[in-house]
């Protein structure tokens, strides 16, 4: 079999967890590395966090490299509030690797060696702010072209926020990177937005099956993610009641997609930009129906699920 590769850039919080275990479960797949980037908590944990979930998966082979802390302008949000202080539910391990187990060499020069040396082979999944990848973009223009396709987790395209009245964490994060990826890059990029994750929420029966499979991963991740199902299961004002109808894993439905294409079974195919300038839209994603923009390369804005596969993924996760 011919194994698709695939390099991970992640904010690695409990959602990016999930979905780097789905890829190092699935037969197909081989991840040539995994670069870290600020978001759910500071880039400290999230190489921590990286390094702690490769060794529960028994796969610390895979080359982990600390990139960008701040955004492009130099701003940090952060989501402590869903994913706890440290990013993975505030249940530290004694045991846990330590950063000096994170290469050297920074993220950003990373992905452009490793996409040069498979040039035309390499999907990049993306499940954080963008600022790993879009630096990769300024530092050499060529990146992009070299990918054989983009997966983002982020952005919108019905205008609804979760962090701010417009705009998803994501893109939120550092819109300046999510504009210059949505805007500089060739490669086929297939985006799974924040409207598309809340449309196929998972009931808390499946969750409770998932992470009660009785196996180390499984027991991993009932620890990791009680802190999530308790602030969701708390919420009471507001808010979005995709959250309470069950259970949500953002970034696991673009690594579905990368592992196995069947997964969507439906796109809309537009031309995407990020609002920079709005005093309340900014870090909206603007899907250009019109065509006003003009773009030759337009994204595939995922729209439908195969729910079962997408379950069957998530179960192979923990086994």
């Amino acid at each position: 079999m011919v194994k698709k590769l695939l390099l991970l850039d992640v904010d690695c919080g409990v959602d990016d967890a999930q979905a780097m275990m789905m890829a190092f479960a699935a037969p197909n797949v081989h991840i040539l590395g995994i670069t870290c980037t600020h978001g759910n908590t500071n880039i400290e944990n999230v190489c921590k966090n990286v390094l702690r979930v490769l060794k529960v998966c028994q796969k610390t082979e895979i080359p982990v490299y600390r990139g960008a802390g701040s955004s492009l302008l130099g701003n940090q949000l952060n989501a402590h509030h869903y994913h706890g202080e440290d990013g993975l539910g505030n249940v530290p391990d004694s045991d846990a690797p330590g950063l000096e187990h994170v290469k050297a060499e920074y993220a950003v020069n990373a992905l452009i060696r490793i996409t040069n040396e498979y040039a035309g082979q390499v999907s990049l999944v993306a499940t954080g702010p963008m600022t790993n990848v879009a630096l990769a973009f300024k530092m050499d223009p060529t990146f992009p072209s070299k990918l054989k396709y983009l997966y983002i987790m982020g952005g919108n395209m019905e205008g609804r926020g979760n962090v701010t009245i417009c705009s998803e964490f994501n893109f939120a994060a550092d819109p300046e990177a999510a504009y210059i990826v949505l805007n500089h890059f060739e490669c086929p990029m297939y985006i799974a937005t924040w409207e598309y994750c809340q449309r196929y929420v998972l009931p808390w029966e499946f969750f409770k099956e998932w992470v009660n499979q009785g196996t180390g991963k499984a027991c991993f991740m009932k620890k990791i993610t009680a802190h999530t199902v308790k602030f969701v299961k708390n919420m009471k004002v507001n808010t979005d009641e995709s959250f309470e109808a069950g259970f949500l894993s953002c970034d696991s439905f673009a690594m579905a997609a990368a592992i196995d294409e069947s997964v969507v079974t439906e796109y809309i195919h537009y031309g995407v930009s990020v609002e920079l300038q709005g005093s309340v839209t900014r870090g909206m994603m603007i899907v250009d129906t019109l065509n006003q923009l003009g773009k030759q390369n337009q994204a595939f804005i995922m729209t439908k699920c195969d729910v079962e596969k997408f379950k069957q993924l998530m179960m192979s996760a923990l086994k």
